[in-house]
């Protein structure tokens, strides 16, 4: 990778995706976004940025031919929940935006990175340890188009020989990222409550439990495939990642040991809550272990002690 192309820059994972970037490369790190999601502070300042709305082919093809992108990373999508609620602009950004980005890459000869999720798994998948090739036929907007995603990156590999990988995300946690919608945010949320002090309201029920990870982890993960000798790659699009799987009563004991007074109490959202029982407990993430090395760093207590730290020295109110 030397001149990147990051749509979405300014969302959960590309603000601090495309930061990570431009510590690594000293290529066109090129934040891309949409009016009225424009980049600030550091991230404008440390880089080009250009607006790019993924539902525009001409847009994307014209940026990536003025910086010379060899490399696209594809954030653009609606989260879970939200998703739900407009299911049609979700299509359009997810699959039609998708369509867009694999058919410049196969013009301008560029890699394509686009993340997948546990939401392509269903109710009929295994729960515990899901397998990397299994069943997934999700009941959701969201993961109806995450397995679209998959099998067209697959296609554009297979077919035309485009360079596309991919990583099925867990929830993910972040210290800088405000959660946007999706049904694992939860367990950002109890974050912030803990170091304002305030009562968690947790809208998940004790004992469902999901796939979570750090968001240093998650970076690192996109950024090593994306790195990996492609020789390796038996799979592409897209491998099953974990890092540490939790309910909210685990989550919650584990912030206590740090900050005795908290408190939490549960107020289950109906719609949040039929999404949750619907994906895994846990993923078997072996084949990414064997095919590009990945392990993550942090657990659930590392995790806990960084999330605190990092939220008590921005004074949150």
């Amino acid at each position: 990778m030397k001149n990147v192309l990051i749509i979405g820059s300014t969302g959960q994972i590309g603000s601090e995706l495309t930061l990570e970037l431009r510590k690594r490369y000293n290529g066109n790190i090129v934040a891309g976004y949409i009016p009225g999601a424009e980049p600030k502070g550091e991230l404008l300042e440390s880089g080009p940025a250009e607006v790019v709305d993924i539902t525009n082919e001409q847009q994307i093809a014209e940026v990536v031919s003025k910086y010379k992108i060899d490399t696209i990373y594809n954030l653009a999508a609606l989260l879970s929940a939200v998703a739900e609620i407009k299911p049609q602009l979700a299509w359009k950004i997810g699959m039609d935006g998708l369509f867009n980005v694999l058919e410049v890459a196969r013009e301008h000869h560029c890699a394509v990175f686009t993340p997948s999720s546990i939401g392509v798994f269903g109710n009929n998948t295994p729960k515990d340890k899901t397998p990397q090739d299994t069943i997934r036929n999700p009941r959701t907007m969201y993961g109806v188009t995450k397995v679209g995603g998959e099998l067209l990156s697959d296609y554009y590999y297979i077919r035309f020989g485009v360079d596309t990988r991919s990583v099925r995300f867990p929830g993910l946690i972040s210290y800088i990222a405000p959660p946007g919608g999706g049904t694992t945010d939860y367990a950002v949320d109890i974050y912030y409550e803990a170091v304002k002090g305030n009562k968690f309201v947790c809208p998940i029920a004790a004992g469902t439990f999901m796939d979570m990870m750090y968001m240093p982890d998650a970076l690192h993960a996109a950024i090593q495939l994306m790195e990996a000798d492609p020789t390796r790659l038996v799979h592409r699009n897209a491998f099953n990642i974990a890092s540490m799987s939790f309910d909210p009563e685990i989550i919650f004991n584990n912030i206590k040991k740090y900050v005795p007074e908290f408190t939490m109490e549960y107020a289950v959202d109906s719609l949040r809550q039929s999404i949750a029982e619907s994906w895994p407990n846990s993923l078997d993430d072996t084949c990414a272990r064997i095919e590009w090395d990945w392990k993550p760093t942090y657990d659930l207590d590392t995790m806990t002690k960084d999330m605190l730290s990092k939220l008590k020295s921005r004074n949150l109110k």
